[in-house]
């Protein structure tokens, strides 16, 4: 369970994530914050979690806590049919919208003050948590990648598969999904 990037010809910088080597500490959290959101990557569709896929882990997720989902591919239509009205944007627009402190937010409830990344390509997340570390000072991020990722508020270290698909479990317990 390191907390070393993969992306090693990248130098984070001095400030780098908090590693959460225990998914309680996203559980607070996502509890404590006023008006989070679950942004769901290009590979969401494709990643097992459990019984399902990102997407119903993301879907499942709304329904417990009503946190707000943004897609960044074309499995809109899979969330409509899960009962989740999600948005549909490119990341670097989602990363655009985030920075912005004006944004009243994807479901227009106000500004986001919390931001959780999942499914994405390695590379695409670093470089929009790059942007969002150092032009976002109103909001915190935690990636629930496999893979650690620097540039994050908080994230998970390095994780083999099985362990990765637990924590999630173990993520999704806590905050009542059920089933």
């Amino acid at each position: 369970m390191a907390a070393e990037s993969w992306q090693r010809a990248e130098i984070p910088g001095p400030k780098k994530a908090l590693v959460m080597k225990d998914p309680k500490v996203a559980y607070a959290m996502i509890k404590r914050a006023k008006h989070p959101v679950l942004v769901l990557g290009e590979f969401a569709d494709e990643m097992k979690v459990g019984d399902g896929t990102l997407v119903d882990y993301g879907a499942s997720l709304h329904k417990a806590t009503g946190i707000t989902v943004v897609a960044t591919a074309t499995y809109v239509k899979k969330l409509s049919s899960l009962g989740v009205e999600a948005p549909w944007m490119p990341l670097t627009d989602v990363g655009n919208r985030l920075v912005d402190e004006s944004f009243e937010g994807f479901d227009g409830r106000g500004v986001h003050d919390l931001a959780l990344f999942v499914g994405f390509r390695y590379y695409s997340a670093w470089l929009i948590l790059s942007g969002l570390k150092h032009f976002a000072k109103h909001l915190k991020t935690i990636s629930l990648d496999r893979f650690y990722q620097p540039h994050a508020s908080w994230s998970f270290p390095n994780l083999r598969q099985e362990d990765w698909e637990r924590y999630l479990l173990e993520l999704s317990n806590m905050l009542g999904v059920s089933g």
